[in-house]
């Protein structure tokens, strides 16, 4: 339970080990935002497909960004203990990173990263949900070209940073 230095506690659990949703209503609204990231790794055949717009499902990076921003607003309805959250902004972005020219060495996988920033002003943080999202967008993805190609790894979704409430401000180094 101690984590550098400082006192651990988990806050979904009471003193007998029930879990429950915590109270926050005696929180005053403040804005808070929220930065998630991952990657999935796919063939150049997948990747080459998602850039010609030649997938038969469709416009592989927009219907993962309409798919981010449905995931974290349906945050609540995932993780139990996720309090139901009026978030006043989401929005996913893409970073396409072809190994070949970042390196220049031969590659046959290219990396799609996908960003989650969340935004609300309320009384709890929004990081489920830019995780949320960013999961979100890359099963999307996954989804979309699996007919392609089935060996597409999804990994690293973690948080970014985060800023406002009563923990402060988070950077990942």
């Amino acid at each position: 339970k101690e984590r550098h230095g400082t006192y651990m506690e988990f806050t979904h659990f009471d003193d007998n080990g029930n879990a429950f949703m915590v109270d926050v209503s005696g929180k005053e609204p403040t804005h808070r935002e929220a930065v998630a990231c991952g990657s999935i790794l796919v063939s150049r055949e997948v990747y080459d497909a998602i850039i010609g717009h030649k997938v038969k499902k469709g416009d592989v990076l927009t219907v993962a960004q309409v798919a981010g921003i449905m995931g974290a607003k349906k945050t609540a309805e995932l993780i139990p203990m996720c309090h139901i959250l009026n978030l006043t902004n989401a929005k996913i972005t893409f970073e396409l990173v072809d190994f070949n020219q970042a390196n220049g060495t031969e590659s046959d996988t290219v990396a799609i990263k996908a960003y989650c920033r969340v935004k609300v002003d309320g009384k709890t943080g929004v990081e489920m949900e830019a995780l949320t999202g960013v999961s979100v967008a890359l099963l999307t993805i996954y989804d979309m070209c699996k007919a392609i190609d089935k060996r597409m790894v999804i990994s690293d979704i973690h948080l970014l940073e985060k800023s406002g409430g009563k923990s402060g401000d988070f950077r990942f180094d």
